[in-house]
């Protein structure tokens, strides 16, 4: 991150139950790239309230990675991170999650506001966050922002949280989307006016994401000079579609013999599909195809799209999937379905293709043709370039400004904070 003056008006508090932790690295980077970027220019702190019941370590008897417990404070890059806890049921009670949410974390907002001398509450996602935020703006007397980022809010349209999500849209100072399908597939069905969000797009990281030496790629992946393969990067659950991928790799290998797919990601707390990908590759006679290469930093990534000729990504709804912007900072094709935000980064077919949600046949047919066509990869890398985070830094930080004038004078004087 470049250094910047510090400006001495908005001080930001970020609320989202979803960041980096020890325990979980990979959980919301995306925020944690956007928020400490806007932290080189204003002011800032972390609460990042931890969903808690006694039932969560037999939970995790079955699945390991529900609910890793973190640290209640650290800092990170010199920031501030506050871990609160709040109960939560395991799969049920869902709809009572942003005031459970917002009773556990107010003593620890109260305190992290009063010594950040924060003038505005910046939430990720509407529900259960963004409800929690909306109940402590309005006892802290501080505005809120709230980001819609993708499927976490979509898929609560129509059920029993579908409220508590209108609430926070409703009670909000002012909302974000990082695309405009959002603010028709969100915001719409709920009857928010599109005026009342701004879009801002999650940028990509071109210098930690670039081209890298294909050969030395291979070598450190054991993948050969001529095979041809496709990579896959996100969270191993349902929603993001490798299982849709491995039956297409299955047919298109008689075509291209030798043919690799690497599927990049981890398990979510919500679920862990590598075993059931691992099954499915070995019926299909794929256990030399399909490698699952497990969780990778940032720094390790950039080398597993060095190694690929085509980014692939068959997921089911996205609100805007950084992945695609990596995979084109990497020089890499992509093809993609046709769901959410992704025709809003893949703008162009000189950068890849959309395939219509879903079209089995049509989505083989796209990757066939990517394998094959003379892709001008600079030009792919130098679309990648053009959504940095300069602009975005930019605007979300005269965002913060703005809504910031509408806290009132009663803004409480920084002091020193102390771990929880």
């Amino acid at each position: 991150m470049s250094e910047q003056p510090i400006r001495a008006g908005a001080r930001v508090l970020v609320f989202s139950s979803l960041f980096p932790s020890p325990a979980a690295p990979g959980a919301g980077l995306f925020i944690r790239e956007r928020m400490f970027r806007v932290a080189a220019h204003l002011p800032l702190a972390v609460v990042v309230p931890q969903a808690w019941s006694p039932f969560d370590a037999l939970v995790r008897l079955v699945r390991p990675g529900f609910r890793p417990p973190a640290p209640v404070f650290e800092r990170m890059d010199g920031i501030e991170v506050h871990r609160p806890r709040f109960f939560s049921m395991p799969g049920v009670l869902k709809r009572l999650d942003g005031w459970l949410m917002a009773r556990g974390s107010e003593s620890v907002v109260r305190r992290v506001a009063a010594s950040l001398g924060a003038t505005v509450i910046d939430a990720h996602f509407a529900y259960p966050d963004g409800a929690a935020a909306v109940r402590l703006g309005r006892r802290l007397g501080l505005p809120v922002v709230i980001t819609l980022r993708g499927s976490k809010d979509q898929r609560l349209l129509g059920g029993s949280r579908e409220a508590g999500l209108r609430a926070a849209l409703e009670g909000a100072t002012q909302l974000i989307a990082v695309s405009g399908s959002l603010v028709r597939d969100v915001g719409a069905p709920l009857g928010v006016p599109p005026e009342r969000f701004e879009r801002v797009g999650n940028g990509v990281d071109t210098r930690r994401f670039a081209p890298v030496d294909r050969h030395e790629a291979r070598a450190r992946l054991g993948i050969a000079p001529d095979a041809p393969v496709l990579i896959g990067v996100g969270n191993r659950i349902p929603l993001k579609g490798f299982q849709r991928v491995i039956p297409i790799v299955a047919r298109l290998r008689r075509r291209f013999p030798g043919l690799v797919y690497l599927i990049v990601g981890g398990a979510a707390g919500e679920a862990d599909l590598g075993p059931e990908l691992a099954r499915q590759a070995n019926s299909l006679g794929l256990a030399d195809a399909v490698r699952l290469c497990g969780a990778q930093s940032p720094d390790a990534l950039r080398w597993h799209y060095g190694a690929a000729d085509v980014f692939v990504h068959a997921s089911e709804y996205e609100g805007w999937a950084n992945v695609l912007l990596e995979a084109m900072a990497c020089g890499l094709p992509v093809v993609c379905t046709d769901v959410g935000g992704n025709a809003e980064v893949l703008t162009d077919p000189s950068l890849g293709t959309l395939v219509p949600w879903w079209d089995e046949s049509a989505f083989e047919q796209a990757l066939a043709g990517a394998l094959c066509a003379p892709w001008d990869r600079r030009h792919i890398r130098a679309h990648a370039l053009a959504h940095g985070w300069d602009a975005r830094v930019e605007q979300l930080v005269a965002l913060f400004e703005r809504v910031s004038a509408t806290a009132g004078d009663a803004i409480p004087a920084p002091r020193a904070v102390t771990s929880d």
